[in-house]
C-alpha cells in the first residue's frame, strides 16, 4: 500500500523546518545556560537538553537512516511539500525564525545579558555568567554552521557530531577557560583574595582530556 501523499509531505515539512528548529532550540540553550549560572551547567539541566535537541534535529535525516538500517521501513522525503498550505506554513515559520527571531529577537536577548553584565557589577556581583551568555546569543549563527560542518552524512552523524562538540569543548574552550582562570588569579592574588582554587581550576581546564584519558583507563 502506497505511503499517503499527505503523510510524505509532513516528512518533508519537518526535514524543512528541522534547521529553523534548531536555531530556536540553540537560543532557548543560551538563555539556560544563564539561568545555570552562566560559568557553569547543571548535568541533566536545561542547557544540556537544548543542546542535545539541537544536534538531533541537525542530524534528523541521519537518524531516519539508521532507523531505515535496522530494518524498519522508513518513507523517504519526497523532495518538496506538495500541499499548499503545509508549503505555506512551512514559508511562514522559516521567514518567522529568520527574519525574527535570529535576526531581532536574539540580538535583542543578547543586549538584554550586557545590560544584566553590567547591573550584577554595580551590585558587586561577577558579571562574567551574563556576559557569557550574551556571547553565546550573538555567536549563534557562526555556532549553528559550525554543527552543521560536523554533520558526517552517515547514520551516525548523532553521536559523531556530540563527539566533535566535545573535542571542539576540551580543545578549544577549556584552554581559554584556563587562560582566564590564570588572569583571574593574578587579579586575586594582587587583592590578598583566594587565588589558588583558579590555578588548580586552570590546570584541570588544560588536563581535561587527559582526565577523561586517565577515567577510562582506570574503568577498564
Amino acid at each position: 500500500m502506497p505511503v499517503p501523499q499527505f503523510l510524505l509531505d509532513l516528512l518533508q515539512l519537518l526535514f524543512d523546518l528541522a534547521v529553523p528548529a534548531a536555531f530556536c532550540t540553540l537560543a532557548a540553550a543560551g538563555v539556560s545556560l544563564r539561568y545555570e549560572g552562566g560559568t557553569n551547567f547543571h548535568v541533566g539541566g536545561r542547557f544540556g537538553k537544548w543542546i542535545l535537541w539541537t544536534v538531533i534535529l541537525l542530524t534528523l535525516p541521519q537518524i531516519l537512516s539508521w532507523v531505515a538500517a535496522q530494518g524498519i521501513t522508513v518513507p523517504s522525503a519526497s523532495g518538496s511539500v506538495g500541499t499548499s498550505w503545509l508549503a505555506s506554513m512551512e514559508t511562514v515559520f522559516k521567514s518567522f525564525v529568520s527574519d525574527i527571531v535570529v535576526a531581532k529577537f536574539v540580538p535583542i536577548l543578547a543586549g538584554y545579558f550586557v545590560l544584566k553584565a553590567t547591573l550584577d557589577g554595580a551590585a558587586g556581583e561577577s558579571p562574567l555568567g551574563s556576559a557569557i551568555a550574551a556571547l553565546f546569543l550573538m555567536s549563534i549563527s557562526a555556532t549553528m554552521q559550525l554543527l552543521q560542518g560536523w554533520n558526517s552524512g552517515d547514520e551516525y552523524a548523532t553521536t559523531d557530531m556530540l563527539s566533535s562538540l566535545w573535542n571542539y569543548v576540551a580543545g578549544k574552550i577549556m584552554p581559554s577557560a584556563a587562560g582566564l582562570a590564570c588572569v583571574g588569579a593574578v587579579i586575586n592574588y594582587v587583592r590578598h583574595r583566594p587565588w589558588v582554587r583558579l590555578i588548580f581550576a586552570a590546570i584541570a581546564f588544560l588536563t581535561v582530556t587527559g582526565l577523561l584519558k586517565l577515567l577510562q583507563a582506570m574503568a577498564a
